[in-house]
């Protein structure tokens, strides 16, 4: 039987007098370095084959829907990105490292598909609600490609979808009440075009890798 690891990590934040305007140009600046240093593949670039370099989990019982709003209000769904491939991470906008990387790692491998990026929407479901205010995830989000889904809902919401989709976080106190960090799981999970859980990606696995199963997921025939 198959092992499956929670991966988490622990993100300082800083408090500050910050807007969704400052967290935007950060991540920018994070997805813009990101972009300048990976070659881009050409559109017409063969399909890889072989096993997948992510944690196979297709058939798993868990992480199979949800129903949250975006920044607009609309509740959106995952069933509604059928025909696409969907990577959906758990993050928050504070986060200094791991989230703002998975964005950028997400922004260019989009981009190193080609043709077929438009096909892969991108998903972040915040875990810190009470800061993540609609403005500041969609500018958050937006810094990254203007297709990134971001979707909020009520602490009680965020509770219940984290533990439908095995997602660990919680609250470490910071030197003020607002300055907390939060620890929280940092793996991404891939459905493929029919809406199917396939994939739970490993943080660090690396762009090759990633931008190898979002291609083999694409060229599947549904």
């Amino acid at each position: 039987m198959m092992r499956r690891h929670i991966a988490t990590e622990k993100c300082t934040s800083v408090p500050r007098r910050g807007t969704s305007r400052r967290l935007a140009l950060r991540a920018a600046l994070l997805a813009t370095v990101v972009l300048a240093g990976c070659s881009r593949e050409e559109a017409g670039a063969p399909k890889p084959s072989g096993s997948f370099k992510s944690i196979d989990i297709t058939g798993a019982d868990y992480a199979q829907a949800l129903e949250l709003p975006d920044p607009d209000g609309k509740r959106r769904t995952l069933a509604e990105f059928k025909g696409k491939v969907v990577v959906l991470f758990f993050g928050f906008t504070q986060c200094p490292d791991v989230c703002p990387t998975t964005m950028a790692e997400l922004a260019t491998a989009k981009q190193q598909l080609g043709a077929d990026k438009s096909r892969v929407v991108p998903v972040f479901v915040t875990v810190d609600p009470e800061r993540d205010t609609p403005d500041v995830l969609k500018a958050y989000v937006g810094s990254f490609g203007p297709d990134f889904v971001a979707l909020r809902g009520t602490p009680e919401e965020t509770k219940a979808v984290a533990k439908a989709f095995k997602i660990f976080y919680a609250k470490v106190p910071g030197k003020t009440e607002s300055s907390y960090t939060i620890d929280h799981t940092a793996r991404s999970y891939v459905y493929d075009t029919r809406g199917r859980l396939r994939l739970a990606t490993r943080h660090g696995m690396g762009m090759d890798a990633l931008v190898s199963d979002l291609r083999r997921l694409l060229a599947e025939k549904g």
